[in-house]
């Protein structure tokens, strides 16, 4: 299979004959494409992740975000607004916050030390009228026109989006009746409490991440801790849904513990005889009413919202350019958790992380994946399972929400 390196627009790329289960491995180092992602994916008509209001409760508490590749502020100003722009001055493009969050009454620049207010509107501009009649700004200078490049916000539940369209779709459009439904499962309007964040640095596409949550497969095979204690196992009881672009999918599953089944004789990473010296670690409490377990959330184009038993986390993937991204953990709960219902999420996060019972195996294996796939001629991968198609569906044996993913993927970029 052949493709064009060099061309902005990737139209005439190609893509397998087979359509969406095939997906080829040019995807994930070719830096045209990535930078035409940027454009089009985080740059275009996404409501892309940033952070959880409880990240900036007060007036000029802020916090460093991404928006794709691009660094951003999101800061809450007097008027109790969250507001986010691009984190870098006008003036010269030097970035501007360099702490990862704090409270600020205004932000200034390190380098000429301009100042702007907390909705980005520039505030100061030293010796602007120049030293004894000589230099400065021009007296046609306006400092409305040189403020900090706000993005459109959203929030909902807590959550906070950012845009740099000025014409996306409402949130709940844009993610779709059942998958709303599920979001607002989590986000309930609750006030949240964040627990701990957690940022690792991985060698692999961005894609590969997303892939990842979206692949059920790889979970009852790659992670021995998953099916050694029975928290996501292929006969269990599982489902998934997708909206209607394919963007946005939720899968869930219920604990069930039915014993040494066809499933797990088959599954070589289950060790039956692997005991917990603090079985506190995988004992859950019901939180929410349907009763299920565990669920994975992929938000277009990067966010997951994870629920494992009483886990409960966001994963924002941060790409670094084709062969490199960073996931940022955060972990919260809700602000009338009690004492032990803290304690319970904190010890169970310990599935999760760089260095998570659970994770570790991800982080690896996505490390291994990217190696493999952009490493000598052109290659495609194989997404069959459970058919070809991109329609809700039940059983974990399944590629569903991978070609559903790339079924978007193509529509926004053009591919």
């Amino acid at each position: 299979m052949t493709h064009k390196l060099n061309v902005p627009n990737l139209s005439a790329a190609a893509w397998p004959e087979e359509g969406l289960t095939r997906v080829p491995y040019f995807l994930y180092d070719d830096p045209a494409v990535y930078a035409l992602e940027q454009e089009r994916i985080f740059r275009g008509r996404s409501w892309n992740y940033v952070a959880l209001a409880a990240e900036v409760p007060a007036a000029g508490d802020f916090a460093r975000s991404y928006v794709g590749d691009t660094p951003v502020i999101v800061a809450r100003d007097k008027d109790g607004d969250v507001q986010v722009f691009v984190n870098r001055c006008p003036h010269r493009g030097a970035q501007l916050c360099q702490s990862w969050s704090g409270n600020a009454k205004a932000f200034t620049c390190p380098y000429h030390q301009w100042t702007f207010d907390l909705k980005g509107r520039l505030r100061g501009v030293p010796l602007r009228k120049g030293v004894n009649g000589l230099g400065g700004m021009p007296a046609d200078f306006d400092p409305a026109r040189h403020g900090l490049q706000r993005l459109a916000v959203t929030v909902r539940g807590g959550v906070v989006f950012a845009s740099f369209a000025d014409d996306v779709p409402g949130f709940a459009e844009y993610l779709g009746p059942s998958n709303l439904a599920y979001f607002d499962r989590v986000f309930d309007g609750r006030g949240l409490r964040v627990l701990g964040k957690q940022r690792q640095r991985i060698s692999a596409n961005w894609k590969h991440v997303i892939e990842n949550i979206r692949d059920p497969y790889h979970a009852t095979l790659l992670h021995t801790f998953f099916v050694t204690f029975r928290l996501w196992r292929a006969d269990q009881d599982y489902a998934m849904k997708l909206d209607a672009t394919g963007g946005n999918a939720v899968q869930f599953i219920q604990k069930v513990d039915r014993g040494p089944t066809e499933a797990t004789r088959e599954t070589t990473s289950r060790h039956a005889d692997v005991r917990l010296a603090d079985p506190r670690v995988v004992e859950a409490v019901p939180e929410f009413a349907d009763g299920k377990s565990g669920a994975m959330q992929t938000i277009w184009p990067n966010l997951i919202v994870q629920q494992t038993l009483n886990s409960l986390a966001t994963r924002h993937a941060v790409p670094h350019g084709p062969g490199e991204f960073e996931l940022h953990w955060t972990f919260f709960g809700y602000e009338d958790d009690p004492p032990e219902m803290v304690e319970r999420r904190l010890r169970h996060a310990n599935l999760y992380g760089p260095a998570g019972l659970v994770s570790a195996d991800d982080s690896e294996v996505l490390n291994v994946v990217q190696l493999g796939a952009t490493k000598g001629p052109a290659g495609r991968a194989v997404v069959e399972l459970g058919g070809a198609g991109t329609a809700d569906a039940e059983g974990m044996v399944n590629e569903t929400m991978i070609r559903g993913f790339y079924k978007h993927y193509r529509q926004i970029m053009g591919i």
